[in-house]
């Protein structure tokens, strides 16, 4: 399978790896037919991602996809964040295979969840697309 620099470099160089011990907000989604698991945590500070970190089980597409898509909301809002498009995270990575589409698909789904499991810390209502 061919991957682009960007894709291998995010693979062999991940960013924002690791766990963030007292996050505000983490969100874990998965999928079975693949066998990928990715893992996003967040610190929020003034509603703006004062940090954030990912673990991800999986292919070299799914911890690209993670490690990019960490770079792309690190000091974002969370509105910001929320409209990070798992096609605007395959482009900043020079694209993806097809076959490899849902590991963006992923990235975007974790940060959704990580935003929400913040939001509902808060007491407030979780958004929806």
């Amino acid at each position: 399978m061919d991957y682009s620099l960007k894709v291998m470099d995010h693979f062999s160089n991940p960013r924002n790896m690791g766990s963030i011990e007292d996050s505000d907000g983490v969100g874990e989604v998965g999928n079975s037919k693949c066998g990928d698991i990715m893992k996003i945590y967040l610190k929020v500070e003034d509603n703006r991602i004062a940090d954030v970190k990912f673990q991800t089980f999986g292919c070299g597409a799914a911890i690209a996809s993670s490690s990019m898509a960490t770079e792309m909301i690190k000091g974002k809002t969370l509105e910001e964040a929320w409209k990070l498009s798992n096609k605007a995270v395959a482009e900043a990575l020079d694209g993806l295979p097809p076959i490899k589409m849902h590991c963006s698909m992923l990235a975007e789904e974790a940060i959704h969840e990580a935003i929400n499991n913040y939001l509902k810390k808060k007491g407030l209502e979780p958004w929806t697309e």
